[in-house]
């Protein structure tokens, strides 16, 4: 059984803090990336919109999901808080929709694609929720990909 999610108070807030801290260095007129849902974060935009973005963009580009981006969003808030860069409390999960550390590699090299240039980090947003949204559609729904719906 997976373990529940926690996020350490101190982990929060250091997040929070590099969040706020770099936000600035990445203004809203930044170029922008290859591949899918290829947009930053505006000014003034919270790291929790953002994914919330993330999310419905993937949704959107890569095909219906049970519950739609509605559903998706409900799952990684309550995987994640909607912080992108959350990790369990021993670090086996990671991301919006805490993956497992140890199959993320596989999930990547799977889910995406090279000329994307996504990054490789279950850390990041943009790829965590584009490796998701595309898993669970090909699976076929939430629980059949590995995460219960729950209250969702």
């Amino acid at each position: 059984m997976r373990e529940r999610f926690r996020i350490h108070a101190v982990a929060l807030a250091l997040s929070a803090a590099t969040i706020l801290a770099l936000a600035p260095a990445t203004p809203a007129h930044a170029h922008h990336l290859a591949g899918p849902c290829d947009f930053h974060q505006l000014d003034g935009e919270t790291i929790q919109h953002l994914s919330k973005r993330h999310i419905r963009c993937a949704v959107d580009r890569f095909g219906a999901v049970p519950g739609g981006a509605d559903r998706a969003i409900c799952i990684a808030r309550r995987e994640s808080g909607l912080i992108p860069a959350a990790a369990s409390l021993t670090g086996r999960y990671l991301g919006l929709f805490q993956h497992m550390a140890k199959a993320w590699p596989d999930r990547y090299a799977t889910w995406t694609k090279r000329a994307w240039e996504l990054p490789t980090s279950a850390l990041s947003g943009r790829t965590n929720a584009t490796v998701t949204i595309r898993m669970v559609h090909a699976a076929g729904g939430w629980s059949a990909a590995g995460w219960p719906v729950g209250d969702c």
